[in-house]
This record gives C-alpha cells, sequence and structure tokens, in this order.
C-alpha cells in the first residue's frame, strides 16, 4: 500500500523542560521544527517554569519542581507528580494524538503519566538521552568512575554505593525514584526506544532491556546552519562541561606536554575551580579558561580551532559536540568510549586516543598541532560525513520508520509524510521484532 505523502500525525512530544538547558532539551525542540516541517501536528508537554519558552499550549503544563530549594511537595512530586498526571489526562480527553514522542521526563513529569497515555491507547516511543532505564543516577558512574553494579534492575545498590554525589538521602531518593517509575511502566508500556548510538542500545540489552525494543537512532546537525571552516585554525579547543567524567584532568596532564601549541577551554561545570587552580600551579600559561560561549560565539571559536578535543571517561552516547565539530569542518580528536567510535573514524575525520591515557592524547594533540594541512582534510571529511550520513532529512526518515513500525504493530495505518517512499502495511502479526515484545 502507498503512503500518502501528505497524511500527517498528531504527535505528543514530552520532555522535562520547555526551554534549553541541555543536549536533550534542544534536541526535543529540533525535532518538533523536524516533524512540523515535514507536516506533522506537534503538541508540546512540558512542566511549567520560569524560564520556558512560549507556547500556545502552556496552559496544560503541570507545575514544576523546584530542585533548587525542594520542600517537602517538591520530593514527592520528583517521585510521584500528580499534577502532571491531571494534565495530561485533560489534554488527551481534549485533544486526539496518535503517538507519543517521550525524551526525559522523570524528575519533572515523572512515570504519572504513562497511565494516562496507556490508557488512552496511545502508542509510545521514548528517545534514551542517557541511562537512566537502567541506572538511577542516569549515567552509569558511580564516585567518578564506571558502575554497572546495579546490572539494570537492583536499584538498591546505588544507595549502598551512595552514587549520587556520595549522599546517602540522595542515592535513596534515586533509587526509590528508579524503582517507582519501572512499576508504573518505565520499560513495560514504551512501545519502542530510540537509543542514539549502537553502544548505548547493546549496554541496555546487556544490562536487561528486550533487544527488540530498541533501534538506534543517531543525532543529526543541519549543515545549513553551520558555515564550515576555510583554512587552518591556530589552537587546539575542548568545549563542553568542565568536570571529571569528561577527561579534563587527562586533557590538562596532556597540555603539559604540548606546550608549543594554545589549548582553550570553552564551558563552566563542577571541576571550574580545581582545572584553574591546576592551569596556574603547573604553569600552563597556554591554556586558556574562556567559560561559557555559545551559539555564534562558540561557532566561530570552533572555525578558529586546529581540532576539538573530547577525551571522555564515561559513556557518552552520541555527543553533539563531535557533530557540530565536524559539521564546521574540524576533526575531533575522541576517546574510545562509548558512542564516540560511531561518530570519528579514526586517521579520516578525526582521531582516536585510549581514555584516560594522557600520553596517548598528547600525542595525537601534537600529531595534528605540527600538520595543520591533515587536520584541514580531517575536517573538510567530516563535514562531508556531517551532509550525507546525518542530515535532518535522514534522521527524520530514521525516527518516521520508527513511528511507522510501533503504529502497525498497534494495528494502526501507517501515514507518516514520507516524499517519495512506498511502504507496505505491515500486520502486526509479520512484524517479528516488535511483535515478539508485545
Amino acid at each position: 500500500m502507498t503512503i500518502d505523502e501528505h497524511d500527517t500525525y498528531t504527535i505528543l512530544n514530552a520532555s522535562q523542560n520547555f526551554y534549553v538547558r541541555g543536549g536533550s532539551d534542544r534536541y526535543f525542540f529540533v525535532l518538533a521544527d523536524l516533524l512540523r516541517q515535514h507536516g506533522h501536528r506537534v503538541i508540546p508537554f512540558s512542566s511549567r517554569q520560569p524560564k520556558d519558552e512560549p507556547s500556545e499550549w502552556s496552559h496544560y503544563f503541570p507545575a514544576g519542581v523546584d530542585f533548587q530549594k525542594p520542600g517537602a511537595r517538591d520530593i514527592a512530586r520528583f517521585l510521584y507528580s500528580r499534577p502532571a498526571k491531571k494534565a495530561m489526562r485533560k489534554l488527551l480527553n481534549d485533544e486526539k494524538v496518535d503517538l507519543a514522542q517521550l525524551h526525559i521526563y522523570y524528575g519533572q513529569l515523572t512515570g504519572s503519566i504513562l497511565g494516562p497515555l496507556h490508557q488512552a491507547g496511545v502508542p509510545i516511543v521514548q528517545t534514551l538521552h542517557d541511562f537512566k532505564l537502567v541506572c538511577p543516577v542516569y549515567s552509569l558512574l558511580s564516585h567518578g568512575k564506571i558502575c554497572e553494579a546495579c546490572e539494570g534492575k537492583h536499584f538498591y545498590r546505588a544507595v549502598t554505593n551512595r552514587c549520587n554525589r556520595g549522599s546517602l538521602a540522595r542515592s535513596a531518593l534515586s533509587a526509590a525514584e528508579t524503582y517507582l517509575t519501572h512499576w508504573l511502566g518505565a520499560e513495560s508500556r514504551i512501545d519502542q526506544f530510540i537509543t542514539v548510538s549502537d553502544f548505548q542500545r547493546r549496554k541496555c540489552i546487556e544490562l536487561g532491556v528486550p533487544a527488540g525494543k530498541m533501534t538506534t537512532v543517531r543525532n543529526f546537525a543541519d549543515p545549513t546552519q553551520f558555515e564550515p571552516a576555510r583554512g587552518r585554525g591556530n589552537y587546539l579547543l575542548y568545549f563542553g562541561r568542565v568536570e571529571q567524567l569528561k577527561g579534563i584532568f587527562t586533557l590538562l596532564a596532556a597540555a603539559e606536554q604540548v606546550r608549543d601549541v594554545p589549548l582553550w577551554i570553552v564551558g563552566t561545570g563542577d571541576a571550574d575551580a580545581q582545572v584553574a587552580e591546576i592551569v596556574k600551579s603547573r604553569g600552563l600559561d597556554h591554556v586558556r579558561l574562556l567559560g561559557f560561549r555559545g551559539g555564534s560565539e562558540l561557532h566561530e571559536t570552533i572555525r578558529g580551532s586546529i581540532a576539538t578535543i573530547l577525551p571522555s571517561e564515561g559513556y557518552d552516547n552520541c555527543p553533539m559536540s563531535v557533530l557540530e565539530s565536524l559539521a564546521l569542518a574540524r576533526p575531533v580528536i575522541g576517546s574510545r568510549i562509548g558512542g564516540i567510535p560511531e561518530l570519528v573514524q579514526h586517521e579520516s575525520d578525526g582521531l582516536l586516543v585510549t581514555p584516560g591515557d594522557a600520553d596517548d592524547l598528547a600525542a595525537q594533540m601534537r600529531r595534528l598541532a605540527r600538520d595543520p594541512d591533515e587536520a584541514v582534510e580531517m575536517g573538510i571529511a567530516g563535514r562531508h560525513k556531517i551532509e550525507t550520513q546525518f542530515n535532518p532529512e535522514i534522521h527524520y526518515q530514521q525516527v518516521a520508520e520508527v513511528y511507522r513500525r510501533v503504529l502497525s504493530a498497534r494495528g494502526r495505518m501507517p501515514r507518516m509524510s514520507s516524499v517519495g517512499r512506498e511502504d507496505r502495511y505491515v500486520p502486526v502479526a509479520e512484524d517479528d521484532a516488535l511483535h515478539a515484545t508485545r
């Protein structure tokens, strides 16, 4: 059966914030724009907070949780938000929704929204921006080191290990919220999970999530929004959060060995004071700490670099910093960890290093600093990769295919907009991958 490219769906796009606080928030907005560009009606659903962007749908948003000065009510709503449940139920009573696309909903909206969606018969797809499904503290990290002690189900171990900032109370709250959210259907009521890297998908399967419930769709960058660099750069650049799991201390140790090229560090984080002290005490005069930069200023900073560096020591899944660097025609020196090797092809559009190995990192920093023409060639290859493999249209088609499969498994006629493509309606019994999980 041919899909009419003009048929569209109403998609509920739900996430914790209606303003950009981090990468998942940014994706929440750009996915909504992408779906609208293909003719779909998108209804946002988020918590109500002072920094919210304006929206005609904001009257449905439930009150947000105050994480800065939480009271007893905020702690209760962190676990289970009755206002979010009530707001979701009202929205679904007022509007016909064909499919719900969830992002990070715990903490603000909570698992309370899953019941109304399930009762209304709305198929649910969730993009996993972290490891919260299998880890109470989202990161598979404990005290700055990789940790899989919970094994995707024994969440009480986060309490005994005090995984949340070393605090027994915080860790107990995180574990309780995770148990409750799973009981409310964090896995069972989601039709399909979108992982943003194959590494994330494999790790979730390893920790107990059914393989048939997960599909990898990596993030994307719109080449039209990134003017590529021209010619050589003048410094090496790190941009992102300034914290241990991002490998910032390994980067400084490597910088001690490569003093003949400037290193710029853009961003802020928990390790700001420690980084500043190391730079001063070790006489790293070639290292510049520039604080936060965003938008066009950040793009200009990236274009001026020889290469960007992402020396992560935690499980980064599909970091936008890599895609943005490649889109701006600058190569990436990245760690062989998480999903980074899926984005950076060694000696083609960047270089891969052993996480936590300052000597290896220093050698690769020195290599590109001494051969800026090689860096330019790698940057051009990276830009081509974004244009041909990580552009918005490819991303839309991949997301749309997930939606089609979910809707077909529910016995609904697929109507996703798909210019120039033909798809056959697949009855539930023939869709083996999804049918096996239901």
